[in-house]
């Protein structure tokens, strides 16, 4: 491809991304406004406390299910000496 279609496209896409990055933020306060006349509020991605808090929870409950787990067959082997 030509060196100059090349570069026009580079500086299209950049202006594409540009335009969009503008508009998003011309359009802040509007999307702002209609969430708070709907009551939709925006959902805060989780920070990265909550993101550990959650990875905690789920490692104790496998920790958990394996205890219970490691429990139950001793028993069926104490059983099954005492027999």
């Amino acid at each position: 491809m030509n060196k100059h279609f090349e570069d026009a496209r580079y500086y299209l896409k950049r202006a594409g991304e540009t335009a969009k990055k503008g508009i998003a933020e011309e359009l802040e306060p509007v999307e702002e406004r209609v969430r708070e006349l709907t009551g939709n509020e925006e959902e805060p991605e989780p920070g990265r406390l909550e993101e550990i808090r959650s990875d905690l929870e789920e490692i104790q409950e496998r920790a958990e299910g394996e205890a219970k787990e490691a429990i139950g067959d001793a028993r069926e082997k104490l059983r099954g000496l005492r027999d």
